[in-house]
């Protein structure tokens, strides 16, 4: 029985020289405790180095994904003959590689739990099964063969490769931060000198280039700024330099600013080379979510995520919310209504829609969104098919809410399948009044319907009544008691007052 061992330095094939031994897994361990036992348990029977690097770590990515390498496959049909293979066996370590031996080979492999100590034996006595190389050795070519697999495992795992769009998308906007920053500097800077210049010019990076090539104020009127500006602004520009109202400025000033414009001309150029490296890594990486929302809000959505990966497991729920979580937990604390959209609202898909319509508009983009992303993390497709076939879809819907006409989805597709086949409906209008067209209910329950409702508007008339009579009575009573009161103090003042007659008399 043969037996596979794998190792920094190269393949070992050894024999087994007791196939007897592996009927009693648990006691392999005792013949390999010394080198001499080691040596008459197992005998090594060929070794074949790598080359170089490169070829012992294509041949461990192999092993690892338990795949047969081309070096394994020579190496193992040179020193096995046709009859050994099938006659012998082949002891395998990994089950995967074991089986594609197999497919390959036509060789009988066994790779199960039984053949661990035997493996585990053999590393513990390598050194003296394999003569000519020694431990130290060994060790500094499983250190280096360990750092070129980690190297080859980060720059090809396709988890890792969507970090390239989180760093540019970050810096991105940071450029962004900084050009605004610099510009509104040197437009109040080189306001002072020229303030109707301001207004005029909108554009940060054609303000930066005239500040560069005019210089001071008076040089405007001979400056050529054609490259720069079209023709009317130009004119614009110079008529506006003669009247101006800024002050004077030294040299030792315009040279400060000149510098400042010289940071905000290499940065936007800078930052219009990384937009383009941006575009380039979305269109390769995520090509269908790339179509249907643009590049930036796409790369924005797998920042904020941190992965495209991350990010394909999120619902379409939240995907549409994304990046508006304080909004989202405010108005959950203060029991409003929820936001409707986050980072996806800057896509130009919304962007279109009406102010009514962005909600439901925001949705179906989220919806279709999540597929895209789902396809460009798990699919095998490099196209961005998926992304423009919903895109399409978006648009029509959009169309069809603002009244545009468009292709109708859903119930709206099934009603209109549905009416087809029928006639259109035409308005024949009366020449006059028809009396026999009127109709008459003469059911019985429905005249005794009516009688019960004529008999509880009487009822309900009644109580009424009976509910102002007690009011109406129940404010006489107090008025009644009063005036009875008010009488019966006059006939006490009356009487008081005669009997003060008779006693003046």
């Amino acid at each position: 029985m043969l037996v596979l061992y794998e190792t920094p330095a190269g393949y070992a094939l050894f024999t087994l020289l007791d196939d007897g031994k592996l009927e009693k897994p648990d006691s392999i361990w005792k013949d390999f405790e010394t080198p001499e036992q080691a040596n008459k348990t197992v005998k090594l029977r060929a070794f074949t180095k790598f080359e170089n690097t490169t070829d012992a770590l294509s041949a461990v990515t192999a092993l690892v994904e338990g795949k047969l390498a081309k070096n394994l496959k020579e190496f193992l049909s040179k020193e096995i003959s046709e009859k050994e293979m099938k006659k012998e066996s082949l002891i395998v370590g990994d089950a995967k590689l074991g089986g594609a031996i197999a497919k390959k080979l036509n060789m009988k492999v066994l790779s199960d739990s039984t053949t661990l100590d035997l493996y585990r034996g053999i590393r513990t006595q390598l050194d003296s099964l394999l003569s000519g190389l020694s431990s130290s050795d060994l060790s500094a070519m499983v250190l280096g063969l360990s750092h070129s697999l980690s190297r080859y495992k980060l720059k090809f795992s396709p988890d890792k490769v969507d970090t390239m769009i989180v760093q540019a998308i970050a810096l991105l906007d940071d450029l962004d931060k900084e050009l605004n920053t610099y510009a509104m500097r040197v437009k109040e800077w080189y306001g002072w000198h020229f303030p109707e210049m301001t207004k005029l010019i909108v554009d940060n990076l054609a303000y930066a280039k005239i500040v560069k090539k005019m210089g001071f104020r008076a040089n405007c009127s001979t400056c050529d700024l054609s490259d720069i500006l079209p023709e009317e602004l130009e004119q614009e520009l110079k008529e506006a330099s003669e009247i101006s109202m800024g002050t004077e400025i030294a040299e030792e000033d315009l040279e400060n600013i000149h510098a400042l414009c010289d940071q905000i001309i290499s940065i936007t150029e800078y930052r219009t080379q990384l937009y383009e490296y941006l575009k380039n890594r979305m269109n390769a990486i995520a090509p269908n979510l790339t179509a249907l929302v643009g590049d930036l809000v796409g790369a924005r959505l797998i920042a904020h995520a941190g992965s495209l990966m991350t990010l394909a497991k999120h619902p379409a729920s939240t995907i549409q919310i994304l990046g508006a979580e304080k909004a989202l937990f405010r108005a959950l604390k203060t029991k409003h209504d929820t936001p409707k959209y986050g980072l996806i609202y800057h896509a130009s898909l919304i962007g279109q829609a009406g102010p009514k319509m962005k909600g439901k508009i925001a949705r179906m983009v989220a919806t279709k969104a999540a597929l895209s992303i789902r396809v460009d993390a798990l699919g095998e497709t490099e196209t961005p098919e998926i992304g423009i076939e919903n895109r399409g879809k978006v648009e029509a819907r959009l169309r069809m809410l603002e009244g545009h006409g468009g292709k109708p989805s859903g119930a709206d597709r099934k009603a209109a399948s549905n009416a087809k086949g029928q006639k259109k409906h035409e308005f024949v209008a009366s020449s006059s009044y028809n009396t026999s067209t009127d109709a008459t209910m003469t059911s019985p329950s429905s005249e005794k319907k009516r009688k019960a409702d004529s008999d509880n508007e009487e009822s309900s008339k009644k109580v009424k009544k009976e509910k102002k009579e007690k009011k109406d009575k129940k404010d006489k009573e107090p008025a009644a008691e009063e005036k009875k009161e008010k009488k019966e103090k006059k006939e006490k003042k009356e009487k008081k007052d005669k009997k003060d007659k008779k006693e003046k008399k």
